[in-house]
């Protein structure tokens, strides 16, 4: 197989929006998003505040910090004066900017990721007493005249997003078109959020928006907690030995990745932020005056990435995750809640969002439908790295994979059906295409049984499936290069 030249993508992205708050998982988060901004259309990069975070208004105003074990009054919160960890982030990303554009040249320009960035309501926790930039920001692009769905990102409390709606309810309510404006927002936004970071989901959103999809991503496997749930054999990718070689030694933007023991915090002297530190138990920690609520860990060690599941199943687009919250990918697979007309949640999460607890919420609690995927995003995400400090020629990348006939099939009971995948390598390596049915996600009660033979799948779909009744196959490509990468395919088979 001869290597092949780069291609653009003609796949549709999916529009998105990030809001952030200055965590250091929502810095490394940040990171490992702009590395996939060329398979999503960033419409918006805006500063938010949580209740964790907020700037403060600058005149001096207190806000009250009730029922917290620091209850006080402040006027900031864990806000550093002239936060700019997003312009931080793409800025280390246009170091890089000429050498990524080798391998796709789908990556945004670091001009037009910056001409999104935003600052958000950020003045004080659940704040929506003004519009912002970030707020208009979001209006407009649920106001425009391109289709939906435009993803809302939601990395902190949810003030910033309650606030732009707020904004299309003053401006239309009352008037002739106000009704097919609410329609149509409802269909367009889908929000994606790390809990209710503050009290304008309840108190605004879900009782005046009940039509937006919401899917509540809340996961311990890409946070602080990770060590809890991820499996045995991918521990090895929280190591300081993996994350040095793979991560916080590759480039700029692996340098600004927050790491343990890495000498920074987020605000100095914040005495809940004891990650820059190395060596410390956990009472030495405390006998600084820091609040431990995660054990240390080694100099060099993973840290956090909170907030990813709310990008991840926006970032493979042959899994087609984003197309419903019930379909699952790395970002894991949602079923419906009880709490709105279309709300989704974690099928198996070990997080109670709200609750501060991590208790099972779903059927094992141990978020195996995101924890399967673990190894292949970090590996996907370290190929993605080496990209910032490689030319094309020196690196790896995904095989190109298709099945040939469509992806969405109508099939008939007691059908054996052929599938065949198109597998080529642009680095001329060898590629094993592996066939299964993602069992979880099909509505038929019987199994379908499927006979890989290399590139091709014999599919046999159960003599008693029902109309209606779907089957996911999934065609998984994989190089031999020494640093192996990935492609999938979706294949919806309907039986009619």
């Amino acid at each position: 197989m001869t290597a092949l030249e780069p291609v653009v993508s003609t796949i549709p992205r999916p529009r998105t929006i990030v809001t952030a708050d200055p965590e250091l998982d929502d810095l490394n988060s940040m990171i490992r998003f702009l590395l996939y901004s060329n398979e999503v259309e960033v419409e918006g990069l805006v500063y938010a505040s949580s209740r964790f975070h907020w700037r403060g208004d600058g005149r001096g105003t207190e806000f009250f910090l009730p029922d917290r074990e620091y209850d006080q009054k402040q006027t900031s919160w864990r806000w550093a004066p002239g936060e700019r960890f997003i312009d931080d982030a793409v800025d280390a990303y246009a170091e890089v900017y000429e050498n990524l554009r080798q391998h796709d040249p789908r990556y945004p320009a670091p001009e037009a990721l910056r001409a999104v960035i935003r600052d958000g309501n950020i003045d004080f926790e659940g704040d929506t007493s003004a519009e912002t930039p970030g707020s208009q920001l979001i209006a407009d692009v649920l106001l425009d005249d391109r289709p939906g769905p435009v993803y809302l990102q939601l990395w902190a409390g949810p003030s910033t997003v309650a606030r732009a709606l707020m904004s299309i309810e003053e401006r239309f309510r009352g008037t002739d078109e106000w009704e097919a404006v609410h329609a149509a927002v409802s269909a367009k936004a889908v929000i994606t959020k790390f809990a209710s970071q503050d009290g304008t989901y309840d108190e605004y959103i879900a009782p005046v928006w009940p039509g937006i999809r919401v899917i509540e991503v809340a996961t311990l496997a890409w946070g602080y907690m990770a060590r809890k749930t991820i499996r045995p054999d991918d521990q090895r990718l929280l190591s300081a030995e993996w994350m040095r070689e793979n991560v916080a030694g590759v480039g700029p933007l692996g340098g600004l990745y927050r790491v343990w023991g890495d000498g920074r915090q987020m605000v100095p002297g914040d005495m809940t932020d004891y990650f820059h530190l190395s060596g410390l138990s956990a009472d030495e920690l405390r006998a600084q005056g820091y609040q431990v609520w995660m054990e240390p860990q080694a100099a060099g060690e993973w840290i956090s990435e909170g907030d990813t599941t709310n990008m991840l199943n926006l970032l493979v687009p042959g899994l087609r995750a984003h197309e419903h919250p019930s379909y699952g990918g790395w970002g894991g697979r949602y079923v419906r809640t009880g709490e709105g007309t279309d709300t989704w949640g974690l099928v198996d999460a070990a997080f109670t969002p709200g609750s501060g607890d991590w208790a099972s919420s779903g059927p094992s609690g141990d978020e195996g439908s995101v924890v399967r995927w673990f190894a292949d995003a970090q590996a996907d995400f370290a190929a993605r790295l080496r990209w910032t400090v490689s030319t094309y020629d020196e690196a790896n990348h995904h095989p190109r994979l298709s099945v040939d006939g469509g992806i969405d099939r109508d099939v008939a009971p007691g059908e054996q059906l052929t599938l065949t995948a198109s597998v080529a390598d642009p680095d001329g390596d060898g590629v094993t295409v592996r066939w299964w049915v993602y069992d979880e996600v099909g509505t038929c009660d019987h199994e379908a049984a499927v006979a890989p033979r290399g590139a091709t799948a014999e599919v046999s779909i159960p003599a008693g499936a029902r109309p209606g009744d779907t089957i996911h196959v999934i065609a998984e490509a994989v190089d031999d290069a020494p640093a192996p990468l990935k492609a999938f395919q979706r294949v919806i088979l309907t039986v009619r």
